[in-house]
Protein backbone atom coordinates (compact mmCIF):
# COMPACT_ATOMS: atom_id res chain seq x y z
CA UNK A 1 0.00 0.00 0.00
CA UNK A 2 1.59 3.67 -0.81
CA UNK A 3 2.74 5.31 2.31
CA UNK A 4 1.76 9.09 1.75
CA UNK A 5 0.14 10.77 4.35
CA UNK A 6 -3.49 11.55 4.77
CA UNK A 7 -3.50 15.34 4.88
CA UNK A 8 -6.00 18.03 6.22
CA UNK A 9 -9.29 16.91 3.86
CA UNK A 10 -11.19 19.96 2.26
CA UNK A 11 -14.45 20.09 1.31
CA UNK A 12 -14.04 21.86 -2.11
CA UNK A 13 -16.48 24.82 -2.96
CA UNK A 14 -15.54 26.44 -6.06
CA UNK A 15 -18.46 27.84 -8.07
CA UNK A 16 -18.99 26.11 -11.81
CA UNK A 17 -18.52 29.53 -13.78
CA UNK A 18 -14.77 29.60 -11.43
CA UNK A 19 -13.52 26.35 -12.86
CA UNK A 20 -13.17 24.89 -16.91
CA UNK A 21 -16.27 23.45 -18.58
CA UNK A 22 -16.80 19.81 -18.97
CA UNK A 23 -19.40 19.50 -20.80
CA UNK A 24 -19.44 15.74 -22.01
CA UNK A 25 -18.68 13.17 -19.43
CA UNK A 26 -18.24 9.31 -20.19
CA UNK A 27 -18.73 6.70 -18.52
CA UNK A 28 -16.78 3.20 -18.23
CA UNK A 29 -19.29 0.57 -16.07
CA UNK A 30 -22.66 1.35 -16.02
CA UNK A 31 -23.81 -1.04 -13.35
CA UNK A 32 -25.62 -0.05 -10.02
CA UNK A 33 -22.99 2.81 -8.94
CA UNK A 34 -22.49 3.48 -13.01
CA UNK A 35 -25.93 4.01 -14.34
CA UNK A 36 -26.81 5.91 -10.82
CA UNK A 37 -24.31 8.51 -11.02
CA UNK A 38 -24.79 9.09 -14.93
CA UNK A 39 -28.72 9.68 -14.75
CA UNK A 40 -27.90 12.34 -12.07
CA UNK A 41 -25.11 14.58 -14.35
CA UNK A 42 -27.84 13.97 -17.75
CA UNK A 43 -30.20 15.41 -14.93
CA UNK A 44 -27.44 18.34 -13.94
CA UNK A 45 -26.96 19.21 -17.53
CA UNK A 46 -24.26 17.27 -19.20
CA UNK A 47 -24.41 15.20 -21.90
CA UNK A 48 -23.23 11.39 -21.40
CA UNK A 49 -21.53 9.00 -23.28
CA UNK A 50 -21.37 5.49 -22.04
CA UNK A 51 -19.80 1.82 -22.39
CA UNK A 52 -20.51 -1.08 -20.90
CA UNK A 53 -19.61 -4.91 -22.21
CA UNK A 54 -22.93 -6.13 -21.01
CA UNK A 55 -26.02 -5.41 -23.77
CA UNK A 56 -28.87 -4.92 -21.03
CA UNK A 57 -26.80 -2.10 -19.33
CA UNK A 58 -26.29 -0.15 -22.53
CA UNK A 59 -29.59 -0.22 -23.53
CA UNK A 60 -30.64 0.76 -20.27
CA UNK A 61 -28.13 3.47 -20.16
CA UNK A 62 -29.67 4.36 -23.77
CA UNK A 63 -33.31 4.33 -22.68
CA UNK A 64 -32.49 6.90 -19.66
CA UNK A 65 -30.69 9.51 -22.65
CA UNK A 66 -27.40 8.11 -22.48
CA UNK A 67 -25.30 8.19 -25.77
CA UNK A 68 -23.78 4.56 -26.11
CA UNK A 69 -20.32 4.22 -27.33
CA UNK A 70 -19.47 1.35 -29.52
CA UNK A 71 -16.28 1.01 -27.28
CA UNK A 72 -13.72 2.71 -24.84
CA UNK A 73 -11.65 4.25 -27.81
CA UNK A 74 -14.57 5.42 -29.11
CA UNK A 75 -16.05 7.03 -25.76
CA UNK A 76 -12.45 8.73 -25.50
CA UNK A 77 -12.82 10.38 -28.61
CA UNK A 78 -16.28 11.64 -27.45
CA UNK A 79 -16.00 13.06 -23.74
CA UNK A 80 -13.88 15.37 -22.14
CA UNK A 81 -13.61 13.55 -18.77
CA UNK A 82 -14.08 9.65 -18.16
CA UNK A 83 -15.41 7.94 -14.93
CA UNK A 84 -14.44 4.61 -14.38
CA UNK A 85 -16.77 2.56 -11.91
CA UNK A 86 -15.04 -1.32 -12.79
CA UNK A 87 -16.00 -4.43 -10.74
CA UNK A 88 -12.02 -5.68 -11.09
CA UNK A 89 -8.22 -5.45 -10.83
CA UNK A 90 -8.14 -6.77 -14.51
CA UNK A 91 -10.61 -4.61 -15.68
CA UNK A 92 -8.98 -1.19 -14.30
CA UNK A 93 -5.82 -2.68 -16.06
CA UNK A 94 -7.24 -3.29 -19.39
CA UNK A 95 -9.42 0.03 -19.28
CA UNK A 96 -5.87 1.84 -18.47
CA UNK A 97 -4.17 0.10 -21.35
CA UNK A 98 -7.07 1.22 -23.67
CA UNK A 99 -7.18 4.95 -22.55
CA UNK A 100 -3.32 5.31 -22.81
CA UNK A 101 -3.51 4.01 -26.58
CA UNK A 102 -6.70 6.00 -27.38
CA UNK A 103 -6.39 9.24 -24.92
CA UNK A 104 -4.77 12.18 -25.59
CA UNK A 105 -2.82 14.16 -23.12
CA UNK A 106 -4.41 16.08 -20.54
CA UNK A 107 -7.53 13.81 -20.60
CA UNK A 108 -8.79 13.29 -16.80
CA UNK A 109 -10.16 10.00 -15.63
CA UNK A 110 -12.21 10.00 -12.03
CA UNK A 111 -11.40 6.29 -10.95
CA UNK A 112 -14.57 5.66 -8.53
CA UNK A 113 -14.18 1.37 -8.49
CA UNK A 114 -13.14 0.29 -4.73
CA UNK A 115 -9.75 -1.43 -5.41
CA UNK A 116 -6.22 -2.17 -4.26
CA UNK A 117 -4.36 0.74 -4.05
CA UNK A 118 -1.33 -1.04 -5.46
CA UNK A 119 -3.75 -1.59 -8.86
CA UNK A 120 -5.01 2.08 -8.78
CA UNK A 121 -1.36 3.07 -8.62
CA UNK A 122 -0.37 0.67 -11.23
CA UNK A 123 -2.81 2.14 -13.81
CA UNK A 124 -2.17 5.36 -13.37
CA UNK A 125 1.50 5.01 -14.23
CA UNK A 126 0.26 3.52 -17.45
CA UNK A 127 -2.15 5.94 -17.87
CA UNK A 128 0.53 9.08 -17.27
CA UNK A 129 3.12 7.53 -19.74
CA UNK A 130 0.96 9.36 -22.54
CA UNK A 131 -0.07 12.11 -20.60
CA UNK A 132 -3.45 10.74 -18.98
CA UNK A 133 -4.15 11.66 -15.47
CA UNK A 134 -6.04 8.67 -13.11
CA UNK A 135 -7.64 10.41 -10.09
CA UNK A 136 -8.31 8.08 -7.23
CA UNK A 137 -11.90 8.99 -6.26
CA UNK A 138 -14.11 5.97 -4.77
CA UNK A 139 -17.58 7.15 -3.38
CA UNK A 140 -18.98 6.49 0.11
CA UNK A 141 -22.44 5.40 -0.69
CA UNK A 142 -24.68 2.41 -2.23
CA UNK A 143 -26.72 2.16 -5.41
CA UNK A 144 -29.58 3.35 -3.62
CA UNK A 145 -28.04 6.24 -2.37
CA UNK A 146 -26.12 6.56 -6.01
CA UNK A 147 -29.49 7.14 -7.34
CA UNK A 148 -30.78 9.92 -4.43
CA UNK A 149 -27.46 11.78 -5.19
CA UNK A 150 -26.71 10.84 -1.66
CA UNK A 151 -22.92 10.01 -2.49
CA UNK A 152 -19.65 11.55 -0.85
CA UNK A 153 -16.50 11.22 -3.20
CA UNK A 154 -13.60 10.79 -1.71
CA UNK A 155 -11.05 12.50 -4.22
CA UNK A 156 -7.29 12.19 -4.25
CA UNK A 157 -4.47 13.50 -6.65
CA UNK A 158 -3.71 16.18 -8.26
CA UNK A 159 -5.18 18.85 -6.51
CA UNK A 160 -5.00 21.57 -9.55
CA UNK A 161 -7.68 18.63 -11.58
CA UNK A 162 -9.45 17.87 -8.64
CA UNK A 163 -10.27 21.94 -8.35
CA UNK A 164 -11.21 21.42 -11.83
CA UNK A 165 -13.68 18.85 -11.62
CA UNK A 166 -15.45 20.37 -9.07
CA UNK A 167 -18.59 20.61 -11.21
CA UNK A 168 -18.72 16.95 -11.93
CA UNK A 169 -18.36 15.60 -8.88
CA UNK A 170 -21.54 18.28 -8.15
CA UNK A 171 -23.72 16.85 -10.57
CA UNK A 172 -23.77 13.32 -9.11
CA UNK A 173 -22.66 13.66 -5.96
CA UNK A 174 -24.12 15.76 -2.13
CA UNK A 175 -20.15 15.83 -1.08
CA UNK A 176 -16.42 15.71 -2.40
CA UNK A 177 -13.39 15.87 -0.20
CA UNK A 178 -9.84 16.41 -1.47
CA UNK A 179 -7.80 13.91 0.86
CA UNK A 180 -4.80 14.81 -1.16
CA UNK A 181 -1.72 12.55 -2.66
CA UNK A 182 -3.20 9.85 -4.72
CA UNK A 183 -4.27 6.48 -2.77
CA UNK A 184 -5.81 8.69 0.32
CA UNK A 185 -9.45 8.33 -1.07
CA UNK A 186 -9.17 4.25 -1.14
CA UNK A 187 -7.73 4.77 2.42
CA UNK A 188 -10.57 6.71 4.10
CA UNK A 189 -12.90 4.20 1.49
CA UNK A 190 -11.46 1.16 3.37
CA UNK A 191 -12.13 2.91 6.38
CA UNK A 192 -15.54 3.88 5.61
CA UNK A 193 -16.14 0.43 4.68
CA UNK A 194 -14.81 -1.07 7.63
CA UNK A 195 -17.42 0.60 9.72
CA UNK A 196 -20.36 -0.12 7.24
CA UNK A 197 -19.48 -4.11 8.13
CA UNK A 198 -19.85 -3.67 11.35
CA UNK A 199 -23.07 -1.26 11.15
CA UNK A 200 -24.98 -3.76 8.94
CA UNK A 201 -24.37 -5.93 10.89
CA UNK A 202 -25.54 -4.36 14.01
CA UNK A 203 -28.71 -3.36 12.62
CA UNK A 204 -29.53 -6.45 11.64
CA UNK A 205 -28.91 -7.81 15.32
CA UNK A 206 -31.32 -5.05 16.42
CA UNK A 207 -33.87 -5.23 14.41
CA UNK A 208 -33.83 -8.96 14.76
CA UNK A 209 -34.38 -8.64 18.56
CA UNK A 210 -37.29 -6.16 18.24
CA UNK A 211 -38.81 -8.34 15.67
CA UNK A 212 -38.62 -10.84 18.38
CA UNK A 213 -40.20 -8.37 20.44
CA UNK A 214 -43.02 -7.52 18.16
CA UNK A 215 -41.78 -4.38 16.58
CA UNK A 216 -41.80 -4.64 13.44
CA UNK A 217 -38.05 -3.49 12.09
CA UNK A 218 -39.78 -0.34 9.69
CA UNK A 219 -40.90 0.99 13.15
CA UNK A 220 -37.75 0.45 14.54
CA UNK A 221 -35.84 2.37 11.72
CA UNK A 222 -38.27 5.40 12.29
CA UNK A 223 -37.38 5.14 16.14
CA UNK A 224 -34.08 4.32 16.29
CA UNK A 225 -32.77 6.63 13.39
CA UNK A 226 -32.61 9.86 15.05
CA UNK A 227 -31.61 8.52 18.46
CA UNK A 228 -27.97 7.86 19.79
CA UNK A 229 -28.13 4.08 18.49
CA UNK A 230 -28.52 5.43 14.89
CA UNK A 231 -26.15 5.04 11.67
CA UNK A 232 -26.46 5.45 8.15
CA UNK A 233 -26.89 1.69 8.08
CA UNK A 234 -29.47 1.34 9.91
CA UNK A 235 -31.70 4.53 7.59
CA UNK A 236 -30.31 2.48 4.63
CA UNK A 237 -30.33 -0.88 4.96
CA UNK A 238 -32.56 -1.38 8.12
CA UNK A 239 -35.38 -0.76 5.61
CA UNK A 240 -34.32 -3.68 3.05
CA UNK A 241 -34.33 -5.97 6.35
CA UNK A 242 -38.09 -6.43 6.14
CA UNK A 243 -39.86 -8.47 3.74
CA UNK A 244 -37.60 -9.89 2.04
CA UNK A 245 -35.96 -6.63 0.97
CA UNK A 246 -32.56 -7.58 0.43
CA UNK A 247 -33.48 -8.86 -3.17
CA UNK A 248 -33.87 -5.17 -4.09
CA UNK A 249 -30.06 -4.66 -4.86
CA UNK A 250 -27.33 -1.83 -4.08
CA UNK A 251 -24.68 -4.05 -3.23
CA UNK A 252 -24.30 -7.66 -3.91
CA UNK A 253 -22.49 -10.08 -1.06
CA UNK A 254 -20.43 -11.46 -3.73
CA UNK A 255 -18.90 -8.02 -4.68
CA UNK A 256 -18.94 -7.09 -1.34
CA UNK A 257 -16.58 -9.85 -0.42
CA UNK A 258 -14.05 -8.37 -2.53
CA UNK A 259 -14.39 -5.28 -0.68
CA UNK A 260 -14.09 -7.54 2.93
CA UNK A 261 -10.56 -9.04 1.79
CA UNK A 262 -9.35 -5.31 1.07
CA UNK A 263 -10.37 -4.30 4.70
CA UNK A 264 -9.01 -7.01 5.73
CA UNK A 265 -5.72 -7.16 4.51
CA UNK A 266 -5.52 -3.32 5.35
CA UNK A 267 -5.45 -3.99 8.57
CA UNK A 268 -2.94 -6.70 8.68
CA UNK A 269 -0.59 -4.37 7.14
CA UNK A 270 -1.10 -1.56 9.55
CA UNK A 271 -1.39 -4.52 12.29
CA UNK A 272 -4.54 -2.86 14.03
CA UNK A 273 -6.76 -5.30 15.77
CA UNK A 274 -10.09 -5.34 14.58
CA UNK A 275 -12.72 -7.54 16.74
CA UNK A 276 -15.93 -5.98 16.01
CA UNK A 277 -14.85 -6.52 11.93
CA UNK A 278 -13.64 -9.84 12.45
CA UNK A 279 -16.90 -10.90 14.04
CA UNK A 280 -18.86 -10.01 10.73
CA UNK A 281 -16.90 -11.97 8.69
CA UNK A 282 -18.40 -15.22 9.01
CA UNK A 283 -21.74 -13.38 8.87
CA UNK A 284 -20.87 -12.79 5.35
CA UNK A 285 -19.22 -15.63 4.61
CA UNK A 286 -22.66 -17.56 5.70
CA UNK A 287 -25.25 -15.46 3.25
CA UNK A 288 -22.44 -16.49 0.25
CA UNK A 289 -23.27 -20.33 1.35
CA UNK A 290 -26.89 -19.95 2.26
CA UNK A 291 -27.05 -18.57 -1.38
CA UNK A 292 -27.37 -15.07 -0.91
CA UNK A 293 -24.28 -13.96 -3.35
CA UNK A 294 -26.67 -12.19 -5.69
CA UNK A 295 -28.35 -10.54 -3.04
CA UNK A 296 -28.27 -7.20 -0.89
CA UNK A 297 -25.66 -7.30 1.65
CA UNK A 298 -29.07 -6.38 3.84
CA UNK A 299 -29.52 -10.19 3.69
CA UNK A 300 -27.13 -10.98 6.96
CA UNK A 301 -30.98 -10.06 8.94
CA UNK A 302 -31.98 -13.72 7.59
CA UNK A 303 -28.60 -15.23 8.14
CA UNK A 304 -29.20 -14.49 11.79
CA UNK A 305 -32.96 -14.93 11.70
CA UNK A 306 -32.30 -18.44 10.84
CA UNK A 307 -29.60 -18.68 13.09
CA UNK A 308 -32.02 -17.83 15.98
CA UNK A 309 -34.66 -20.07 14.46
CA UNK A 310 -32.79 -23.20 14.47
CA UNK A 311 -32.60 -22.07 18.40
CA UNK A 312 -36.17 -21.43 19.04
CA UNK A 313 -36.83 -24.89 17.22
CA UNK A 314 -34.79 -27.04 19.61
CA UNK A 315 -36.38 -25.09 22.54
CA UNK A 316 -39.78 -25.76 21.18
CA UNK A 317 -39.10 -29.44 21.51
CA UNK A 318 -36.88 -29.80 24.81
CA UNK A 319 -40.24 -27.87 25.89
CA UNK A 320 -42.81 -30.16 23.90
CA UNK A 321 -40.40 -33.28 25.51
CA UNK A 322 -40.71 -31.88 29.44
CA UNK A 323 -44.77 -31.50 28.77
CA UNK A 324 -45.05 -35.38 27.84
Amino acid sequence: MSTNKLVKPSKTKLSVAASPAFERVGFLGLGIMGSAMAGNLMKAGFEVHGFDPTAKARQRFKSAGGHVSKDAAELVRSVDVIITSLPSPDALIETANVLARAGRKGLLVIETSTLDIKDKEAARDVMAKKGVTLLDCPLSGTGAQAARKDLTVYASGPAADIRRLVPVFEGFSKAHFDLGPFGNGMKMKLMANLLVAIHNVSTAEALLLGQRWGIKPSTAVKVLSDGAGGSRMLQVRGPMMENEGWKEVTMKISVWQKDMKLIAQALADAQVPAPLFAATIPLYNAAMGMGHESNDTAAVFDVLEKMSSISNKVAGKKTALRKR
